[in-house]
């Protein structure tokens, strides 16, 4: 902070004074936390009743949520080919099943599309684990733990899907786009 910015508060201050929205004791008040001040910090609030919109930026307004934009509406086909490329896998067509929904429905359905990568980047990701974690105690023991987690997450997505949302699984390798 430097001299100059102390100065420019306590020209405000005057001016509001010869202006009559302060009084003496106010004046004298805020002048003494102006040239005391060590910190921007300190000087906002000599400021704040004075210029509100020039001191305090009123907070923005919260971003409003985005969702994907599709170019047609989502047909309740759109809904069930994106549930399918949640819950194939958990009947066992681990990669295959999100893959069929891929080929098939994803041409057609960018929603049945984005989907169906998510699911199979994540049963990609536990087929790998599945393969190589057994070459460690640890790995052998967090097996089981990882079948149950591609269960419960399967479901997870698959409701999600119904809700016309995005799911993204944890922890996937996202080897296809």
């Amino acid at each position: 902070m430097t001299n100059q910015d102390r100065d420019q508060v306590v020209e405000h201050v005057t001016v509001a004074y010869s202006e009559g929205r302060l009084d003496k004791e106010e004046f004298d008040e805020r002048l003494h936390l102006a040239m005391t001040a060590r910190t921007h910090a300190d000087l906002a609030p000599i400021m704040r009743d004075l210029y509100p919109s020039r001191v305090v930026p009123s907070a923005p307004a919260p971003a409003p949520q985005v969702r994907p934009h599709y170019a047609m509406p989502l047909t309740g086909g759109d809904r069930l080919g994106a549930v399918a490329a949640h819950v194939l896998p958990l009947f066992g067509l681990s990669v295959i099943g999100p893959l069929i929904m891929l080929l098939t429905g994803g041409r057609t359905s960018p929603y049945i599309r984005q989907h169906a990568i998510e699911s199979l980047n994540f049963h990609l990701t536990v087929l790998g684990a599945t393969i190589l974690l057994p070459f460690t105690v640890v790995g052998i023991i967090l097996i089981p733990v990882i079948w149950v987690a591609a269960l419960v997450l399967g479901v997870v997505g698959a409701a999600t899907a119904l809700s016309d949302a995005p799911f993204r699984y944890p922890l996937t390798v996202r080897l296809i786009k």
